[in-house]
């Protein structure tokens, strides 16, 4: 593998690890000319191909459609490079390399094995039935893990602001990764939020972020919030009924728990094999995380410290409120863009 330059970074001060610069040539040789039968993901940004570099290892080639006049694309490609060029973590994505030829922006990952949530645990039924209670478990720490390392260990702090399924890949152990850092914004330590353009998933996308543009740390966390209900339910975040309409999973958690059916909610994929007290917990902390009032949401470290609490009691006196929900696109905010693209961004 030709490596034209190599771009250390530090993380508190001690060199974790380099980016190598790739040649647009070797990524179209590794992708067999970026042919359709390597592409393992397409969206809103670009497409995603599996390649082979010369030293055999495998990687994910992220190529970036750059909009001139709007310049999209280009804020992806700094935005995914900036969150990423001081961090590294067991549960997120590793990034590489990039490559810059022209208008042409590359990015280059660690190729991921089990595809990402939507895919796998969200996809067919069949499935669904592969992902054992255990394994759920697992992944649901992991992201936790994952965001408060984001939220709370990294300066600058960084916001993901678009956790959903599609953007949670895994590994061949299926460890979860936090993907796609194309929309993230980085926080320094004396700011609690910023304001900006409206960017994200409609469903996971928190309501008042939506209708402000002021974006925090909790946006990230009412995300996470409703992705912890999806996933252990494996329940779609949308739902189209013809006599219903719309149906928000939130929605649907929410009405159960107040009618003491919340163990309801459990995927029956999983035939009863499960916790049904560690279950039921998980779904209460998935519904303190998209609490309307932001300020009521948790921090990502007390969350994962619950995720990780066998007292199955602890949550009995913390009284959940009201979730949030944003049904209507009308109510995002005048002038900013809604981003809808779901796709996987690297298997």
């Amino acid at each position: 593998m030709e490596i034209n330059q190599i771009i250390p970074y530090e993380t508190g001060g001690k060199r974790v690890q380099k980016f190598s610069i790739f040649s647009y040539k070797e990524l179209k040789v590794a992708t067999h000319g970026f042919r359709a039968s390597n592409r393992i993901g397409e969206g809103g940004f670009g497409s995603v191909y599996k390649g082979r570099l010369e030293d055999g290892s495998f990687v994910a080639v992220k190529v970036l459609l750059i909009e001139l006049e709007s310049m999209r694309g280009e804020r992806e490609f700094i935005s995914e490079i900036a969150a990423l060029s001081n961090i590294r973590h067991e549960n997120l994505v590793t990034l590489r390399g990039y490559c810059v030829d022209g208008t042409k922006r590359l990015l280059v990952y660690d190729y991921m094995e089990n595809n990402c949530l939507s895919q796998t645990l969200l996809g067919e039924e069949q499935n669904r039935s592969k992902f054992t209670w255990e394994l759920r478990r697992e992944i649901s720490k992991g992201i936790a893990k994952g965001l408060s390392y984001l939220h709370e260990e990294v300066n600058p702090h960084v916001v993901h602001r678009d956790i959903k399924a599609s953007n949670i890949v895994l590994d061949h152990k299926f460890t979860p990764k936090i993907a796609d850092f194309g929309l993230s914004r980085l926080f320094s330590k004396n700011i609690s939020h910023i304001t900006t353009r409206v960017a994200g998933t409609l469903g996971y996308l928190s309501p008042e972020y939506a209708i402000s543009g002021h974006l925090t740390r909790k946006s990230d966390v009412y995300s996470f919030g409703v992705l912890l209900l999806e996933i252990i339910s494996g329940c779609p975040v949308i739902a189209f009924d013809i006599e219903r309409g719309e149906h928000f999973l939130v929605k649907k958690a929410w009405e159960m728990y107040n009618s003491g059916k919340l163990l309801e909610l459990v995927d029956p994929m999983l035939n009863g094999e499960f916790c049904g007290d560690e279950a039921v917990r998980f779904l209460k902390i998935g519904l303190l995380c998209v609490q309307e009032i932001a300020s009521l949401r948790p921090k990502m470290s007390a969350i994962f410290n619950m995720l990780n609490s066998a007292n199955y009691m602890e949550l009995d006196d913390i009284n959940i409120t009201q979730p949030g929900i944003l049904a209507d696109l009308g109510d995002v905010k005048i002038g900013q863009k809604q981003s809808s693209n779901s796709f996987c961004p690297m298997l």
